[in-house]
């Protein structure tokens, strides 16, 4: 019988700055060598449960703790921080906040300099991790000129030199394109494989996750666990879609086609699930073909022709010779690895560096000229952190800033900024401090501090990132809203079901250059073009090929117009 590693004994954790609860009589055990999958809404509880494994509650964030948790064989509250570290590693969602060293070698060996290990020892398993996660050849490499993939393993390494018997992984794929977020569940696994460490994910992307095999998926809602099931025996259930979670999309398609997915087999594995008809079930389904929108004809906005640009402190292009032309009225994703040039590209447009060659134009009007600000007038740009673009404490002062910096008459700013308020559905908490706003609402706030300048054309960096199913969607239709309003709309995004199930057009940008400008069926349907941008194959090819169905690209797009319909409806 296997070990208790983590018990929760009726536990109820209450912040001191709160005025309810946020975890309610938590009653769990996890055992030795379990990898278990834990996911929720934002504002479940799921982050709280976390730190309340490795200590950092009650150790930096106070409370009011009733009942009891139990880490290996010692009390949380009689524990110290420090003890509980022995235990317990962490890696963190945000891996630039975690790093020590100057190099990856330093900031592997972090822990074992701690403890005074010999510098031979030291090296030794510096080496030895390093290789099991496939940075040897990086030791001596800032940690900060890495991908996002590879500073995960960064992290990961230096959780992993300590040997704690338990891991927790803290939204682990949030900041990382698909193929890197692949490689991450596959290292996982095989660190779970070989080292029988407990480990504990929590994770949006479920689907993503579940790429390899996990013992439980443990589901959070308003600080209660909802289920606590094997994830085969949770997605014969609807406890995910009624708690604002995204199910798989080949659990859907099923869904829609009438399967009774009680008596399908292997269902979290989407190389294995099987049950007597599904390919006649799903061919059947087919026939009712939905209808496939035909883009309208539109008017070219923003052309580039042959742009380059390269940093100075190396000879390598990060644009490499990019033409392309945004058309008025597109709702396109922009997508590719870490580091291929996609944020590169977005901050040429904007003017914030200036390419060594190539021309721009703006409704057949020369645009390279153009200032930051007289480019600002056309171009709308949101960045990835809110924080990062907020500097004013409450909503209207905030989306009223940059009316105010143009020099507009106090009457006009009241009325643009109240009516954008309302398209984004913020009028209510219009006299609201922002500090009082969640992730997703501050979000809704730096676009509308970009739409109040009525731009032509907003670009986007990671729309969605970190937001659970509810925010997302939220998000997403209010994009869907100001495009049929006529405002041209880029995303660069790692999200490939944002792409499958929101844009019409999709630029694929590698190693500087865009391979490819197709619809995102097309990309997600082609294997050559997956692998060498980095992205992943959509699941819903992955289960047509799996069934055998005659043409899964016709499988995939029909069911995007169907599900579409759907979302309309």
């Amino acid at each position: 019988m296997k070990k208790p590693l983590i018990t929760f004994d009726n536990f109820t954790f209450q912040y001191h700055s709160q005025a309810e609860p946020t975890l309610h009589n938590i009653n769990l055990t996890i055992y030795e060598g379990e990898k278990v999958l834990i996911v929720g809404p934002s504002g479940s509880g799921k982050s709280t449960f976390a730190q309340c494994i490795n200590g950092l509650i009650p150790y930096s964030f106070e409370g009011e703790i009733t009942g009891n948790v139990m880490i290996r064989d010692k009390k949380l509250t009689e524990t110290s921080l420090f003890d509980l570290s022995f235990d317990v590693g962490t890696v963190l969602q945000d891996t630039d906040g975690q790093f020590i060293g100057l190099t990856v070698g330093e900031d592997i060996a972090f822990a074992l300099e701690n403890d005074e290990v010999p510098q031979k020892k030291m090296k030794e398993e510096v080496d030895h991790w390093a290789s099991i996660v496939g940075l040897k050849e990086f030791l001596k490499h800032r940690p900060q000129d890495l991908s996002g993939g590879q500073k995960q393993r960064v992290s990961m390494a230096g959780i992993l030199i300590d040997e704690a018997p338990i891991l927790l992984f803290d939204e682990p794929l949030a900041n990382l394109d698909p193929q890197a977020g692949k490689e991450t569940i596959a290292l996982i696994e095989e660190i779970h494989q070989k080292t029988n460490t407990t480990i504990l994910i929590i994770e949006h992307r479920l689907e993503d996750v579940l790429y390899c095999s996990v013992d439980r998926v443990i589901v959070f809602n308003e600080g209660n666990i909802v289920a606590d099931l094997p994830a085969d025996e949770l997605l014969k259930t609807n406890i995910l879609t009624e708690h604002g979670i995204r199910e798989p999309l080949y659990i859907t398609a099923m869904k829609y086609a009438g399967v009774n997915l009680q008596q399908v087999k292997d269902l979290s594995n989407i190389e294995k699930v099987h049950t007597s008809n599904l390919k006649e079930q799903m061919e059947k389904w087919m026939q009712k073909k939905a209808k496939i929108s035909v883009p309208p004809l539109t008017s070219p906005l923003l052309t580039l022709k042959n742009l380059t640009y390269q940093y100075t402190r190396n000879n390598h292009y990060v644009l490499n010779d990019i033409s392309v032309t945004f058309n008025r009225g597109d709702m396109l994703s922009i997508v590719g690895k870490n580091g291929a040039g996609k944020s590169t590209l977005c901050k040429a447009i904007c003017g914030f560096i200036t390419p060594q060659s190539g021309e721009m134009s703006w409704t057949g009007q020369n645009f390279t000229d153009y200032s930051i600000k007289e480019r600002a007038d056309k171009i709308g740009f949101v960045m990835q952190n809110p924080n990062q673009m907020i500097s004013k404490k409450m909503i209207y002062e905030e989306v009223a800033l940059g009316l105010e910096l143009r020099g507009v008459s106090e009457a006009e700013i009241k009325e643009r900024v109240e009516n954008v308020l309302k398209i984004c559905g913020l009028y209510s908490f219009r006299r609201w401090p922002i500090s009082a706003l969640s992730f997703g609402q501050k979000k809704r706030v730096t676009i509308a501090s970009i739409l109040v300048l009525e731009p032509e054309l907003i670009i986007l960096d990671e729309p969605t990132a970190g937001q659970d199913f509810k925010h997302y969607t939220e998000m997403m239709t209010f994009l869907e809203k100001l495009n049929e309003m006529g405002v041209t709309i880029a995303m660069i995004t790692h999200d490939m079901h944002l792409m499958l199930e929101y844009t019409n057009r999709a630029l694929v940008v590698y190693d500087g250059k865009i391979i490819a400008d197709t619809t995102p069926v097309k990309v997600l349907t082609d294997p050559q073009l997956v692998e060498k941008a980095s992205l992943k194959e959509t699941s819903l090819f992955t289960f047509a090929q799996h069934l055998g169905l005659d043409d899964p690209f016709l499988f995939t797009e029909n069911f995007m117009a169907y599900d579409q319909e759907v979302r309309l409806k």
